[in-house]
């Protein structure tokens, strides 16, 4: 494995780890059971990475990579047996999601780009697969969905992955690069929740 796969597989697997923590915070903050604390972890972690994989035809790799499923289930096991030790859920929860975000949007752009995406086709994919999760988490557990409320999370999503298809034109696709990148996205998803960025919503009739 080159270096480049090896990088991509390493963020791949740590924003399943996340995505995987955030779904078991938010399971555990809504006082489910271990198995649904599991699974909504699970779906929340995998979810957004298979629905990439099947928009850019490739088999989805967590049916066939065991370290997807078991990575997924590690991580939101260790946050339900753990809880008790970790204060502040809701905003434990944040951080993980930023960062999943992050994760999950940068891998899927760079990923999408190599299938041969086109560059405006890469960036929806990698948006989508960024929200993917959270979408999936919060709607098993009855939440509104945080990318249809007015929080800014789809939008930073979609800032890096321009970002990263901007570099990979200019041939400038490095480590360091793509951990800017995904830098940008959490930074700019928490700092839309400090400073209360919002979109607009429409005034009612």
């Amino acid at each position: 494995m080159d270096s480049s796969a090896a990088a991509l597989l390493a963020g791949d697997l740590t924003g399943v780890a996340v995505f995987a923590a955030s779904g078991g915070a938010l399971g555990v903050a809504k006082r489910l059971d271990w198995f649904g604390v599991v699974f909504v972890g699970f779906a929340a972690a995998l979810g957004g990475g298979i629905l990439r994989d099947l928009v850019i035809d490739k088999p989805p790799v967590a049916f066939y990579d065991w370290r997807y499923g078991t990575t997924a289930l590690v991580a939101s096991a260790l946050v339900f047996w753990w809880h008790a030790r970790l204060e502040r859920m809701r905003r434990m929860m944040l951080l993980l999601d930023a960062a999943g975000l992050a994760l999950f949007t940068v891998t899927a752009t760079i990923k999408a780009l190599e299938a041969g995406v086109p560059p405006m086709g890469a960036c929806l994919i990698g948006m989508i697969t960024g929200i993917g999760g959270g979408l999936v988490r919060d709607l098993l557990v009855g939440e509104i969905p945080v990318v249809l409320q007015r929080d800014i999370y789809a939008l930073a999503a979609l800032i890096g992955a321009v970002v990263v298809a901007i570099l990979t034109r200019l041939e400038a696709v490095t480590l360091l690069n793509m951990i800017g990148a995904g830098v940008l996205i959490f930074v700019v998803r928490l700092t839309a929740l400090y400073r209360r960025w919002s979109a607009p919503r429409a005034k009612p009739m």
